[in-house]
């Protein structure tokens, strides 16, 4: 059964008017040292990912940019899904096909070892507690907050502070606004199965990233000369646009490459440290163009698109003519 027929069957992911409504997360126990908390330890946890998924990917982005390689160990599962009739993650690319820290196969396995009667899909990011293999923490709305707030005596020296205190307030309203309208919107589109949650969430998705290309056109990140938490969550989806979501999700009016400040942007953040050398695109183009979860209705034709060229996120984006500063890469330290 394909993650879409999954969705028709499941109330709280599919509407009565036919919008795609995500389901809820499960393990949203916050990090911290008051009781009932998650302790922040070194080497305790081990974060599942996918390098197709934007999701987890602003998670990796964050963990990199701060230094946090060494002390929250990567485990990395296939693009791919598994079997038409399992929606999960698979580790097929390590020796075994299984993780070679955890020794599952499915990234369902931490899930039902911490709830057995746990029943929606297996989601990543997820970060697991190592010795007793179970997942303990999937908010991926939250999670690239607590590693720039309860991880911080763990960052490297010089760490950038992408979540600055007198910025949060402003950050989080933003953040808001991306994931239900962009993050989430070209899902919405995606998965929508009526025309008119289809369009709605078409005509909301370009609407909001019109007003991002006019914000960006007099400043070179969303808070002005310095990358913040929000510009790891549009970035990830931004980067995913022109080589997935543009055909598989018929958010078809305009490529990124097509909004002139957008598309500097983006390049911008995939030639800083951090971004680019997280970035995947034959992990992306597998995931969105021949996984059974995104184009179930003709399995047995499967067509992985040549374009987009990737030769050209590297060439010159002149957004450092917005800084204040004339840096190639500006990341608050």
């Amino acid at each position: 059964m394909t993650e879409v027929e999954e969705q028709s069957k499941k109330p709280h992911e599919i509407k009565a008017d036919g919008s795609f409504n995500r389901q809820k997360n499960r393990f949203t126990t916050p990090f911290g040292n008051l009781p009932g908390q998650l302790p922040v330890e070194s080497g305790r946890y081990r974060l599942l990912w996918s390098a197709a998924c934007p999701w987890e990917h602003r998670s990796v982005i964050v963990r990199k940019i701060l230094g946090l390689e060494n002390v929250i160990s990567l485990g990395t599962a296939s693009p791919m899904r598994p079997r038409i009739d399992r929606v999960d993650w698979e580790f097929s690319l390590d020796k075994d096909g299984v993780d070679p820290l955890l020794g599952i196969r499915y990234v369902s396995e931490v899930y039902k070892n911490a709830d057995s009667d746990y029943e929606g899909r297996p989601t990543v990011p997820v970060l697991v507690d190592i010795k007793k293999k179970h997942a303990v923490q999937n908010d991926y709305f939250k999670l690239t907050n607590y590693l720039e707030v309860d991880w911080a005596p763990f960052h490297k020296k010089n760490a950038p502070d992408l979540y600055p205190i007198h910025l949060r307030e402003q950050i989080d309203a933003l953040n808001d606004v991306i994931f239900h309208d962009v993050n989430n919107g070209v899902y919405k589109c995606g998965f929508a199965q009526s025309q008119e949650a289809y369009e709605k969430a078409y005509d909301t998705l370009f609407a909001r990233l019109d007003e991002l290309e006019e914000r960006l056109s007099n400043q070179r990140f969303l808070f002005g000369d310095y990358i913040t938490d929000s510009d790891v969550r549009l970035y990830t989806t931004l980067v995913r646009f022109d080589a997935a979501y543009y055909n598989a999700f018929n958010t078809n009016r305009n490529l990124i490459r097509e909004f002139p400040n957008l598309w500097g942007y983006v390049r911008d953040l995939y030639q800083t440290p951090g971004f680019g050398d997280t970035t995947d695109f034959a992990a992306i183009k597998r995931h969105y163009h021949l996984s059974i979860t995104i184009s179930p209705d003709k399995p047995e034709i499967k067509i992985l698109p040549k374009g987009p060229d990737i030769s050209v996120w590297n060439l010159p984006h002149n957004r450092e003519t917005l800084s204040k500063s004339q840096e190639k890469f500006l990341i608050q330290p």
